[in-house]
């Protein structure tokens, strides 16, 4: 991460796997950017200074000039199209983008928030939203349903895209190592996925910046 009066980019949030996803596009893209490493439910998101920016009180959260965006998907999905460069396959073409879309909306829709978030909820987050061992198990299980999808397709497959490693495939990458984290097991492919992208240098970076605040 670099940073210089000169830069308008300036990214909120640090310590869950939504929060690394803006700060790896940054890293990937070679962009010079502030980072404000505040952490969910630490009160720092409920600061009158935060709000002024973000009245939604969550991250992470952006602003590079006009542009003011939360959710961690279009944080993404702007940086790569509003700046050139890094190793990441961006379609151009209709077909291309919404093939795209299809596996970034199946990922972050089914796998993140409709699966592993939900057990974020009822097991680390329980003394907020109650502790419910059946829902952290059925969300599970729902989690593996939807990783077979994925499994299947990376049996043949480098990445979700034939054209290279895109947004998709670092979405991807932040639920597998969430749901390593959570000891889910994970398929021969997805296995091999995994440790194909973790030896990607601006992932490296980004966990390291990322991680200085304990999810």
């Amino acid at each position: 991460m670099s940073s210089s009066e000169s830069s308008p980019i300036n990214i909120w949030g640090a310590g869950t796997a939504r929060t690394l996803r803006p700060i790896w596009v940054a890293e990937e893209l070679g962009l010079e950017y502030e980072l404000m490493p505040i952490a969910p439910r630490s009160g720092e998101t409920k600061t009158a200074q935060f709000t002024d920016v973000n009245r939604k009180q969550k991250i992470p959260f952006l602003v590079d000039g006009a542009a003011k965006l939360s959710e961690s998907v279009a944080i993404c999905r702007y940086l790569l199209d509003a700046y050139q460069g890094g190793d990441i396959f961006r379609p151009v073409d209709l077909i291309g983008r919404a093939k795209q879309d299809e596996w970034c909306c199946y990922v972050y829709g089914e796998i993140d928030e409709s699966g592993l978030y939900v057990m974020r909820r009822h097991r680390d987050l329980a003394q907020i939203y109650g502790d419910a061992p059946e829902a952290v198990s059925s969300s599970a299980d729902y989690v593996r349903r939807h990783f077979d999808v994925v499994s299947a397709h990376l049996q043949d497959n480098e990445y979700l895209m034939p054209e290279g490693f895109s947004l998709a495939d670092l979405l991807l990458m932040t639920c597998l190592d969430w749901a390593h984290a959570y000891g889910i097991e994970l398929s021969p492919s997805l296995l091999a996925f995994r440790e194909n992208v973790s030896h990607r240098p601006a992932l490296k970076r980004a966990k390291k910046i990322n991680y200085t605040v304990e999810i």
